[in-house]
């Protein structure tokens, strides 16, 4: 169901197309308290030469996580190494990686959350004393080896700090939570990308884009790139309403962000289920999507604004829901 959808917080092929990024601490728009933060880290780090305290940042997925990595190694004058957390699956994979560190790197690992356990313990010494510890040969000529590192800062991005165990957790010196953007940012975010771009928008279709973008850049940017397509093709170049709401209209993409998917969900639950509650396992199964999925990239929107309610029994369709779509709701007698 979610595979070509547009409002998804997933990172896409075509996100990584054209780099948007900004790539300093200044051109970096929101998030304002964990960025000030970090810059006065950054600057206490290079004034005592050492290198900056491991960094944590979670949050939903297309907040900038990946963006903020890179600016930090930026802002460190520091190259940055990059791994995912799945693709470590065993413990010559995270060697090899720490083996090429020079001092001060940046390693950055994203979804760090699904690096498996036995090789989370092969990080706690290379975190907290640089060195590594592997054990090489088979049964019975099997021997430790130990191999000094540089000193270097790890970055690490979750969408689920929850999952992290916490020996690793406790391990991280500076740990900040990344959190939706407000409409004011967004439209920042929207007028800078504007430029880069080199497409105009109205200020009337930038404040509109960013009240459907979903608290999220990543979103917004996308969005942005297919009214622009509209823009050229339908219109004059330059998005301004009429031509927003006519791409919007054909993306579905509702008024208040909420797109086909959201909508499936929802009244899957009230069709299905008399709007709950639901228990997770029976609503991934009822729309043929996986519990992650709907936990990582579907509900967060719908919770944070009050579409959705997790109780203990389960997942239930709020007032708001209902009113949004349209529907009356069916009071069940007992």
């Amino acid at each position: 169901m979610g595979g070509n959808r547009i409002l998804t917080n997933e990172l896409l092929e075509e996100d990584k197309l054209q780099n948007i990024r900004p790539e300093t601490l200044e051109e970096y728009i929101g998030q304002s308290e964990v960025k000030e933060n970090i810059r006065v880290f950054i600057k206490s780090a290079i004034m005592r030469e050492e290198s900056l305290d491991h960094v944590l940042l979670y949050g939903p997925p297309g907040l900038g996580k990946t963006t903020l990595a890179y600016i930090i190694a930026n802002e460190l004058g520091s190259n940055i190494k990059t791994a995912s957390g799945p693709s470590i699956e065993k413990s010559g994979d995270l060697a090899a990686i720490l083996s090429t560190l020079e001092p001060n790197d940046v390693l950055f690992i994203d979804e760090i959350h699904r690096i498996p356990r036995f090789i989370e313990e092969i990080l706690y010494p290379a975190m907290e004393d640089f060195y590594l510890d592997i054990v090489i040969g088979g049964e019975g000529s099997s021997r430790n080896i130990k191999i000094e590192l540089p000193h270097f800062t790890l970055i690490g991005a979750t969408t689920r700090a929850g999952d992290l165990s916490s020996p690793l957790r406790d391990r991280f010196g500076i740990i900040s939570k990344l959190n939706y953007y407000t409409e004011e940012e967004l439209f920042k975010i929207i007028k800078r990308t504007s430029k880069v771009l080199k497409t105009e928008i109205t200020d009337e279709a930038a404040e509109e884009l960013a009240k459907r973008s979903r608290g999220t850049p990543r979103i917004a940017n996308r969005l942005f790139k297919r009214v622009r397509d509209f823009a050229l093709v339908e219109g004059e170049g330059i998005i301004d309403n009429k031509i927003l709401d006519l791409s919007l209209d054909k993306l579905k993409v509702d008024k208040l962000g909420l797109d086909e998917t959201d909508y499936n969900l929802l009244l899957s639950i009230i069709e299905k289920f008399n709007g709950g509650p639901v228990g997770i396992e029976a609503l991934a199964s009822s729309i043929g999507e996986e519990v992650s999925t709907i936990e990582d990239v579907y509900e967060p929107y719908l919770l944070q604004h009050g579409y959705l309610k997790r109780t203990a029994r389960g997942r239930v369709v709020t007032e708001k829901a209902y009113n949004h779509l349209n529907i009356e709701k069916q009071i069940t007698k007992k």
